[in-house]
């Protein structure tokens, strides 16, 4: 069961998914026109890379794996407001071992790099996208700013001794 991967690499991933989770709908910007982050429902699978990459060809017509994949349950046009029952804003799927490569590679703690990861999901849930550089700068910044409301640094600093203008994440 590719959970039990995220359980051994972290004690509390649950706690810590549900953590970032409202984080991400509370400073979103976004969140609701009238409710509570905690009237939304959001599907979190904590998946391995086979499972990922069978998504990504599938729905995105891409056949690698990926760190993050978001299935919104609303379409852009539609108004975020809570009914009178919760609101499902779709699913966000996080690859382990491709999340671990990454924190790895930069160098961050997987909990960190996990928790950028989902607050990027739970963002394209409720609208935001990076396709334009402005849109990937409004999203970056949300981004941002609900990480620094974790105590988590800024996912797209620079380490010491890169150079400028060299880009860190992969925008997928």
């Amino acid at each position: 069961m590719p959970c039990e991967h995220w359980s051994e690499a972290l004690a509390d991933v649950e706690g810590l998914c549900r953590r970032v989770v409202l984080a991400a709908l509370d400073g979103s910007g976004e969140v609701l026109s009238r409710g509570t982050p905690e009237q939304v429902e959001v599907s979190l699978v904590l998946a391995d890379d086979a499972m990922v990459q069978e998504l990504n060809r599938q729905y995105r017509g891409q056949d690698k794996p990926t760190n993050v994949l978001s299935f919104a349950a609303l379409d852009g046009d539609d108004e975020i407001a809570v009914p009178d029952g919760p609101l499902m804003l779709g699913d966000v799927v996080l690859a382990f071992e491709t999340t671990t490569r990454e924190a790895l590679a930069e160098g961050k703690p997987l909990a960190d790099h996990l928790s950028h990861l989902l607050v990027h999901g739970i963002l394209h849930l409720l609208g935001y996208d990076h396709l334009e550089e402005a849109e990937a700068e409004e999203m970056e910044g949300r981004e941002r700013v609900i990480l620094a409301g974790l105590g988590i640094a800024d996912p797209y600093a620079l380490p010491p001794g890169s150079e400028a203008g060299e880009e860190r994440i992969e925008r997928t």
